[in-house]
């Protein structure tokens, strides 16, 4: 029996049972290997399924973000088995830690748990093997297995974080992928096979390496362009989780079902607020310091860092006023233009530059100067008799997502300037080879606090995040290297909290928006969290901004 299938305006006609594989053969030839997704009728399904009812089929290569999903995940269950074709007497594993740039740092620990000297020929020769899995093309089922079998697998093999993830599996079943004789658990869909994997590259980097990956929009592997700054405080944080016994979400339950939960919050809050003081000393320490400038991606926590740091900045002397770039805005009808044809509020082009280096160069001059108001209800800038004058003792804390470019401020002197790029860079992997994405913690977070705060569903949320990405990639994630400092803002415990918020509002998500798919996958990563309780929460932590109760105005 036959069944008819609609790919880009082209009906195929092809039997029931088909796989989407052979469909997408079809369609695009040899570029076939490039496609490692497929929403199929509106569902995400991967190329190994089989069709059964008429329909459109859309397949995504890694011009799309689950394609490219995908294909990171299947890169990263191909080097794990090439280390194994490597060394076959030996019980190596690699642990995937983090994304810095365009690739994820990883590292190999041998069955002792003593991390392996990774040298140039190691990785060449890992790199060759992997490419020679490229050229073989090998399958990569997938199966159902019993979770308790899987389990007892995963600790044989010494992966003991994917033991402890699994221990909070609520069903009793679990998809399992096999690769070469290798068998793994992923956190979401996988490529049919090894042969569209050849857009990698290995690099030595600190005492691991880096997995390059393709680049978002070309699909290429350019040149890689280290991070030094920012490599230094996930590290960090990923150090400290390690020193914790929490570094992953099943050593993170595991602390919640042993009564940790106070601890953990006591101890973080703590970690946090010493940072906090450490910027504020080093701001104090030098009293040229009178613009410090604050940037970072949406949902970092910019507000609350910035009333907890100009607390400190009083702890130390100083006086800070806190100044909106916002309050900078031009006009709604003189705001430029995005690729779309609609209102850029994120372009720098849709500040008045101008006036603010006059009145910030009039204020470090020692003048009174009349700060401006932005009226959002009419969108016009306005002013309200609010003067402010500054003295030796004051400082401007200013907060707006173009803080750390210097075409902002381009009069200001440069040692009047301190610069903190803040994020929200999780301490936690899901497991050894699965890593948690530093954006999809922002997105939770954006979530819960859009609907406390502004009665948005998440449905609405989801959909404008896609533009909000966007603006952060053209105006703040190339300017984070300049800044003086940065900041950590995720809480180790963050994501137990966010469920308890996040969830009612995903499940909210109707099936047929074009929104549910992200919304179920935000639901499946939040099932690997126990909640965690929320009333010793200070009424000062940053994750009071999301869930609600901060002692601040936020």
């Amino acid at each position: 029996m036959g069944v008819k299938i609609s790919v880009e305006g082209t009906v195929y006609e092809v039997e029931e049972g088909s796989k989407i594989l052979e469909i997408a053969e079809k369609a695009y030839g040899n570029d076939a290997k490039k496609m490692m997704l497929a929403e199929y009728n509106g569902r995400l399904i991967e190329l190994g399924k089989k069709v059964k009812d008429d329909g459109e089929i859309r397949f995504l290569s890694t011009a799309d973000k689950n394609g490219r999903r995908v294909y990171r995940r299947s890169v990263i269950f191909m080097m794990q088995e090439a280390i194994k074709r490597l060394h076959p007497n030996e019980r190596l594993d690699v642990r995937v830690y983090f994304s810095v740039g365009s690739g994820y740092f990883c590292r190999i620990f041998d069955d002792d748990g003593g991390a392996v000297a990774i040298t140039e020929e190691f990785l060449a020769r890992l790199e060759d093997t992997m490419r020679t899995m490229v050229a073989e093309d090998i399958p990569i089922y997938k199966y159902v297995t019993k979770t308790r079998k899987a389990r007892a697998m995963f600790k044989e093999e010494g992966l003991h974080a994917k033991d402890s993830l699994l221990n909070y599996r609520t069903s009793s079943n679990i998809n399992i992928y096999e690769l070469d004789g290798g068998h793994d658990y992923f956190y979401g869909y996988m490529a049919p096979s090894t042969g569209g994997l050849a857009g990698f590259r290995l690099l030595s980097f600190e005492d691991g390496f880096i997995l390059q990956y393709p680049r978002k929009g070309t699909g290429e592997i350019g040149e890689y362009k280290p991070l030094p700054k920012l490599f230094t405080v996930l590290n960090e944080a990923a150090t400290w989780g390690d020193m914790m016994h929490i570094s992953t979400v099943g050593a993170l339950n595991d602390a919640i079902t042993a009564g940790r939960t106070n601890e953990i919050i006591l101890m973080q809050e703590a970690i946090m607020e010493e940072k906090i003081g450490s910027i504020a000393a080093r701001i104090a320490a030098n009293r040229e310091n009178k613009f410090v400038m604050i940037a970072g991606p949406s949902s970092s926590g910019k507000t609350t860092f910035s009333h907890r740091l100009s607390m400190q900045l009083r702890a130390r002397g100083l006086t800070p006023h806190p100044i909106g770039l916002d309050m900078y805005y031009k006009n709604r009808d003189e705001m430029p233009l995005d690729e779309f044809g609609k209102k850029d509020f994120e372009a720098l082009e849709g500040l008045d530059i101008e006036q603010f280096n006059a009145d910030m160069n009039a204020l470090l001059a020692g003048e009174r100067v009349e700060m401006p108001y932005f009226n959002f209800k009419i969108g016009r800038r306005e002013y309200r008799n609010q003067f402010l004058q500054i003295g030796k003792d004051d400082v401007l804390v200013i907060e707006g997502i173009h803080g750390l470019n210097d075409k902002l401020s381009y009069s200001l002197p440069k040692e009047s300037k301190f610069k903190i790029y803040i994020s929200a860079l999780t301490q936690l992997t899901i497991d050894e080879h699965n890593p948690l994405s530093t954006t999809d913690g922002r997105l939770i977070r954006r979530i819960v606090r859009d609907a406390r705060t502004r009665g948005t569903q998440a449905a609405g949320t989801i959909a404008m995040w896609d533009s909000v990405r966007r603006g952060e990639e053209r105006n703040i994630f190339p300017f984070q290297e300049e800044a003086d400092v940065m900041f950590n803002s995720a809480l180790i415990y963050e994501m137990a909290v966010l469920k308890l918020y996040a969830e009612p509002l995903l499940f909210a998500v109707e099936h047929d928006t074009p929104e549910y798919v992200e919304a179920k996958r935000l639901k499946k990563l939040l099932t690997y969290f126990l909640p965690m309780p929320t009333e010793i929460i200070s009424q000062s932590s940053l994750i009071r901004e999301f869930i609600g109760g901060s002692c601040y105005k936020v």
